[in-house]
Order: C-alpha cells, then structure tokens, then sequence
C-alpha cells in the first residue's frame, strides 16, 4: 500500500470518528508501513510531522520517500503552510523542553469538552501529549468534589485542567515556570479559576520529599525519560529514580486513593517492589495510536485503613 493510500484510509477511518467527538487534534499516521517510519498529528486544518533524524534518512532512497510524504499532504490538504516539520533523534536529554524556533504559531484545539493552547512551531512537542487524552476523558467522566489531586511533572497541565473539570482542587507542579503560566492559561480557556488552586515552580522530588504524610487524594506522575537542570544537581532518569518517586507517592497518599503513573521510556520496567501498582497501557492509548507502545502505564488504588 502506497502511503497516500494509507494516509486517505486512515483520513476515513479516524475523521467521521474525531468530528463525533469533537477532536480537533488526533493522529493520522504513527508509522504504520516500515518504509515510512514518520509520525503525523492533525490539529485543526495543520499537520504536525515528525521526521525520524537517523543517518538512513539521509540515503538517496530514504529522501524520496520523503518527497512522497510531502507530496501525500500536498494531496490530502496540508501543503507546506499548513505543516510543521519535526525531526526526532536518539538524545541524552528530554528535549520537549528545549526551544527550537521563535515563530510561536499558537491555537487552541478542542479535545471534547476541553480546550489547549498548543504550539506547533517553537518546541519538539506542540505542549498536548495527545496519548494521555483517555486519562483526561476518564477524569472527566468523574466526580471529584472535595478531592486534592497532585499532578507532578505537569507540563503544560492539560491533565490538572482535566481534573479540575471534574471538581478536585490541583496541585500542579513542575521545574518551568514558563510552563506553568502555559498551564494557567489552559484552566483560562476551560473557565477554570487558577486561584481555586495551588501552583508549584520547583523540582518535583524535592517537592515531593517534603510533602508530610496522607495530603493528597489523588496523584498523577508523568515524569521525562530523562532530564537536567541547572536548577538541580544531578540528573532525573525515570528508570533510576522511579523507586522514589513511587515509594512518596504511596506515602502521601489518602485512604482510598488512587496513583497513575507513566512514561514514554520504550525500555521501561517497573521495579519489582511495587507489584501493587496494575500496568493499564492497554487501556490508556487511544485507538489513533499504531504504536501501542508509546507508553507504559500504572495505576494503584489504597485501601482504607482497617
């Protein structure tokens, strides 16, 4: 199957799908012919593609093959001003959070009842994981008045505005400041008071060791692979530091609630120790994803003290 054709057949299948639920941003395209190894992401009337930056791509044939990707898009609607290109790469460092231009091409997308900011041409992420859209839409298919939720590693905080929707008090945390005013103006869009609610500009752990015993309901940990910082020592890698992050977790966490933890890291394993923690990857990426590996997800429930 040329790529046109699977890109027409994938436009079909998922488009009827994303208009009934009101998704202005899905994937398209997740690598599903070996040949074209590239990732495509709708948002609105532009497409996001990510190159994969590898010596083989830069091979006589490789480069045609890329010529037909544009050319595809070209057909399908998505000409050159309508597409940001990305380039993905093996690296040492998350680069999510690195800047990579300064056009700051910005648009708010709906995702059903909720509303992003995002951004397609400034960063390697558009500042929307689009694979943790069913944890949002299962939060909010609940009701958690009264309830304080921490979300760690809060990014741009489409998962606290998610929570909020659904009545919990958030606490957002993460090391960027620019992020959490990214975050701010999401609960601003979603008609949430961001003064109703608690923001943390620090190091998750540090923030996390400090924490006294039972403060939070409910917590979400969705941490980089790995990342530095100046305004750390150190390093954080998810496979080293996980233990941690888990073993504070179920230290502050309330009677009766609940944990969700994921990564991106491929390689992924969970330590042993916390064989209380049910994996639910099967559960948590969306039916857009070919990748079913694009991340490794936990979830843990307490039990109320006896």
């Amino acid at each position: 199957m040329s790529l046109l054709n699977r890109l027409k057949k994938n436009l079909k299948k998922h488009g009827k799908w994303s208009r009934k639920s009101n998704l202005d941003c899905w994937r398209l395209y997740d690598r599903d012919i070996p040949e074209y190894p590239y990732i495509i992401d709708l948002y609105g009337e532009y497409a996001v593609v990510w190159l994969r930056l590898e010596k083989i791509d830069y091979e006589e044939k490789r480069q045609g093959y890329i010529e037909e990707l544009y050319s595809a898009l070209d057909t399908l609607g998505f000409p050159e001003n309508k597409r940001f290109i990305k380039q993905r790469k093996i690296q040492k460092v998350d680069e999510k959070y690195l800047k990579e231009a300064e056009e700051n091409y910005t648009l708010v997308v709906k995702e059903g009842e909720l509303s992003f900011e995002v951004n397609l041409s400034d960063y390697l992420d558009t500042g929307l994981f689009l694979d943790h859209r069913p944890w949002r839409q299962s939060f909010l298919e609940r009701n958690f008045h009264e309830k304080r939720a921490l979300n760690l590693f809060c990014y741009t905080g489409s998962l606290s505005v998610a929570l909020a929707k659904a009545n919990a008090q958030v606490t957002s945390v993460d090391l960027s400041p620019k992020y959490l005013q990214w975050a701010k103006r999401n609960f601003a869009l979603n008609h949430l008071d961001e003064r109703r609610h608690h923001w943390h500009e620090g190091d998750c752990l540090a923030y996390l060791r400090d924490l006294p015993t039972n403060s939070f309901d409910l917590i979400v940990i969705d941490p980089p692979s790995f990342s530095t910082s100046k305004k750390f020592r150190g390093s954080f890698d998810v496979q080293r530091d996980h233990p941690f992050l888990l073993k504070e977790a179920l230290r502050i966490i309330k009677d009766n609630g609940e944990i969700y933890f994921s990564t991106n890291l491929r390689s992924f394993k969970i330590d042993p120790s916390f064989s209380q923690f049910i994996e639910t990857s099967h559960k948590t990426i969306p039916s857009d994803f070919h990748d079913k590996k694009i991340h490794h997800s936990y979830f843990f429930h307490s039990k109320a003290s006896e």
